[in-house]
């Protein structure tokens, strides 16, 4: 038989799909010395490119069950990857901490509960008249706002993340290749992955991690999978208004299910993840701007300077993500809706003991 190292030199995985997911697992697998390919039609366009990075892992209220052991694991995993990935890019880090803010007292109630429940020293109860959002408060015009903060809980910049994997898989001389995977088979104990112009790419193992595109590379018969597609929007919005500074606001915050994130003094992003479609609503502005009773002036005459959106997956019938061995050789990774960042270590650990279990 041959050696688990031996395998590992000569397997040759493909991933389909180059988002968070993909390129996680492409980092996770080259660094154990697997040979990678990555496809996917849009290599430098893609659901991933859309998110904001806010990583709410400790402030997950439901603590049991699958989806808090990814977490779990993920909150463990990440401070070991930046300080890896620092390598390549000295400036990545997690700004933290991270407040999450309501002006609904039932839910309010719930993260009382919650916080008292727990007793994580890291987590603490943000009062009307906390310190921690006199600011926001203030820039807000507003006096009914409370909520929680996070001290371990926080923010990665997405783009800069994508940017240092891009740099990483690089220097692994992980092969990228532009083209769009119409079928899999598995023939002679190899994977065969067809683009749609017709060329055939063998490989031992295939992970699809391309979202909902997946499941139309899988038997549907033998694995009923369903996906549904949730559109994350957002937009970074210009303040003309000497008497606002958002750099005195925390350095990220959620109101009201809205992610907002000041980028300079006059210069603040806001986004969220809640649309069922595949195309976003028109009225974005008015969309994202709402999540209080009333809107400061100085946000209502703000101008939209740029805005963009991605496309998540979220399945339905079952728990968020999907991540299964289907065949011999073939994983699924995808439906993580809006916690791609932050689960992706997990996921890639998982992924990486399940292929040292197939080929050893």
């Amino acid at each position: 038989m041959k050696s688990l190292k031996e395998n590992f030199q000569k397997a040759h995985i493909v991933i389909i799909g180059s988002g968070i997911i993909g390129k996680f697992n492409a980092l996770e697998l080259s660094e154990l010395g697997f040979q990678i390919t990555i496809i996917d039609p849009n290599l430098l366009q893609n659901s991933s490119n859309a998110a904001l990075g806010l990583l709410m892992g400790n402030m997950y209220q439901k603590r049991r069950g699958r989806s808090w052991d990814l977490r779990k694991q993920s909150i463990e995993l990440w401070p070991q990857w930046i300080t890896f990935l620092q390598k390549f890019n000295y400036e990545l880090n997690i700004e933290k901490p991270l407040i999450q803010l309501t002006t609904n007292e039932e839910k309010f109630k719930k993260l009382e509960e919650f916080i008292c429940k727990n007793n994580d020293p890291n987590l603490r109860i943000l009062e009307r008249d906390s310190i921690f959002i006199k600011n926001i408060n203030k820039a807000f015009q507003t006096k009914n706002i409370k909520g929680m903060i996070s001290f371990n809980d926080g923010r990665i910049n997405a783009l800069s993340l994508l940017e240092t994997l891009d740099k990483y898989l690089k220097h692994k001389k992980v092969n990228f290749l532009r083209g769009e995977i119409i079928k899999i088979r598995k023939s002679n104990n190899q994977w065969i992955s067809t683009t749609r112009n017709n060329e055939n790419i063998k490989s031992e193992m295939v992970i699809l991690c391309n979202s909902l595109n997946a499941i139309d590379l899988i038997d549907n018969l033998s694995h009923n999978i369903k996906l549904k597609p949730v559109l994350g929007q957002a937009m970074e919005i210009d303040i003309n208004d000497t008497e606002i500074d958002l750099l005195s606001l925390p350095k990220q915050f959620n109101i009201n299910g809205k992610n907002i994130i000041p980028k300079s003094k006059n210069k603040l992003i806001i986004g969220s993840t809640d649309e069922y479609n595949t195309i976003p609503e028109e009225n974005t502005f008015e969309k994202l701007t709402n999540f209080l009773d009333k809107k400061p002036n100085w946000l209502m005459k703000g101008k939209i300077s740029k805005k963009w959106f991605g496309i998540r997956s979220r399945p339905v019938g079952e728990p968020s993500p999907i991540m299964k061995n289907l065949e011999d050789g073939q994983i699924i990774c995808t439906g993580f809706y809006k916690n791609g960042i932050l689960l992706a270590p997990a996921c890639s650990k998982w992924v990486a003991n399940e292929i040292k279990n197939y080929l050893y």
